[in-house]
């Protein structure tokens, strides 16, 4: 049986259809060129598909046995429940997200941060965590890196994810210090414990996660990060109806202890939007 969430999905985007219909009338083209599949075709399908990186914790991992897991994983599955549909979690990559997004999957969740340029190709969602970049170190080495300008010193080895906002900051910001890149987002800490860089400057939602993984790892600037960040999940700009639903979904999920519960479990306290 599907929730009363999917029959509702099929009359908002039916009446959103028809008021396009109306308003474009004879101007419609045959040749126009084809949409990615809206929320009316993903209740139809009974399946929705998210796109999700797998690396960054403790939004979303993918273990080497193909196992998901994290706060994202755990908020996609609530959610295709209350749409009534099966969950398909799809592997991408930072790099290539926003050309995924549409094509191979109908959602991007996992650790997303809102920023102006993915907001010229998609929608985002209504935000639901607040965040901001930070600094990871060597606790032994705390003292040496209290500021971002003595990050930003010759000699310093700051490692880099490539394609996402961390190496977005890192070229913005660091002139000095030699930016070191690392593909692997996974294991990209061990580059710290081992001593074959200095800093990682990343969201201080994962360097929350990572210190308590790891606690030869220390965080700087937590509470009072280099910038102000939003969590969010991205949508085809093709349909606004899914936005609208998911919102409507993430506000009820944050009401009623859905997100209090996922995100006390994997980071030990509730952080919100503001």
């Amino acid at each position: 049986m599907k929730s009363p969430w999917g029959r509702c999905a099929f009359a908002v985007t039916a009446a959103v259809v028809a008021t396009l219909a109306a308003a474009c009338g004879s101007t419609a083209s045959a040749a126009a060129p084809a949409q990615a599949p809206n929320l009316n075709d993903i209740v139809k399908q009974g399946t929705v598909r998210v796109c999700s990186t797998g690396d960054y914790r403790p939004f979303t991992y993918r273990d080497p046995q193909g196992q998901w897991s994290g706060i994202d994983i755990e908020m996609a599955q609530n959610m295709a429940q209350r749409l009534g549909v099966k969950l398909d979690l799809v592997p991408t990559t930072w790099g290539t997200m926003l050309g995924d997004l549409g094509t191979k999957c109908d959602m991007a969740m996992g650790g997303i941060s809102v920023t102006l340029d993915r907001a010229q190709h998609a929608l985002y969602s209504a935000p639901y965590l607040r965040d901001g970049k930070a600094a990871i170190v060597r606790c032994a080495d705390r003292s040496k890196y209290p500021t971002l300008a003595r990050i930003d010193q010759p000699g310093v080895r700051v490692v880099v994810n490539p394609d996402g906002t961390n190496a977005d900051f890192d070229k913005a910001n660091i002139h000095h210090a030699t930016v070191v890149d690392f593909p692997d987002n996974n294991t990209i800490f061990s580059q710290l414990l081992d001593n074959k860089a200095d800093v990682m400057i990343t969201d201080a939602s994962e360097v929350r996660w990572q210190t308590k993984a790891n606690p030869q790892l220390c965080g700087e600037s937590l509470d009072h990060p280099f910038t102000f960040e939003q969590k969010a999940y991205l949508i085809p700009q093709s349909d606004p109806v899914m936005q609208q639903w998911v919102d409507e979904w993430l506000n009820i999920a944050q009401n009623d202890g859905t997100y209090a519960a996922i995100s006390q479990k994997w980071t030990g306290q509730v952080i919100s939007a503001t």
